[in-house]
């Protein structure tokens, strides 16, 4: 029997999400920048750099970023690594990838790139001090596997941060919901013309799994202390896990 999975809120065989995925970030790569910076009204930035600051990343450490897409935590981890540390800018999506990649280059920091599926890293046991994710988490098929993989590849004593889109303060759900299912298919209509990319995007928020879910889901994958913070009232929230 063919084993589902959901892609927005319509159900396909787990064969064919990642195809289905890479269409929308192919479709939306080249105004993705633009169009996190009007969707979150700029705030997209302040949470990345939060989760730079509660990664403890420090001169030296080597650092994956996973589905990193057009770099921008992988240019704020350079900052912190310095030039004797190592930040590796991943994705499963060539536009995306070659989009970060091109940044770097442009602003004078290139960084190894590497396109790479998050359930099969080609990196090797206990190599990184941290494992970052941000925005990418919720389109993976098996985000089990992913979490397994992101484990095995840091050194005992790492870290690993998921940033991602969460379960928003009740009060305020009926108002998410209205910008999510109605002003950004429209703003993506207008700006990317695209609609149908970011009401996938808005669906796929609602399926990934609640702030404790995912902490529930990190400890099972076998991440110790794992903890999270709520940013802009749950919009947004992010887990940090350790390996001992």
């Amino acid at each position: 029997m063919t084993k589902t999975t959901h892609f927005g809120f319509n159900t396909v065989a787990e064969e064919e999400k990642a195809g289905k995925v890479a269409e929308v970030f192919h479709s939306v790569a080249e105004r993705y920048n633009l169009m996190n910076d009007l969707m979150s009204v700029g705030m997209h930035r302040l949470w990345k750099r939060f989760t730079i600051e509660v990664s403890g990343v420090k001169k030296g450490d080597k650092v994956l970023d996973i589905a990193g897409g057009t770099g921008d935590l992988s240019a704020l981890f350079l900052q912190k690594v310095g030039k004797s540390g190592e930040v590796w800018l991943t994705d499963i999506n060539n536009s995306m990838l070659s989009i970060g990649r091109d940044r770097m280059i442009d602003e004078g920091t290139p960084t190894p790139v590497a396109q790479c599926d998050a359930e099969k890293l080609p990196f090797p046991d206990n190599y990184f001090n941290c494992v970052s994710v941000a925005f990418g988490l919720r389109n993976m098929t098996h985000k089990d596997v992913a979490l397994k993989e992101m484990l095995r590849v840091i050194k005992p004593g790492g870290t690993v941060i998921v940033l991602e889109f969460s379960k928003v303060w009740k009060p305020l759900q009926p108002a998410y919901d209205t910008y999510s299912f109605k002003l950004l298919p429209a703003m993506g209509k207008v700006i990317a013309d695209d609609a149908e990319s970011y009401r996938y995007l808005a669906e796929s928020i609602r399926m990934h799994p609640s702030q404790m879910e995912l902490k529930e889901l990190m400890e099972q994958a076998g991440f110790d202390r794992v903890e999270y913070f709520n940013l802009t009232a749950g919009i947004v929230a992010l887990h940090r896990g350790y390996k001992f």
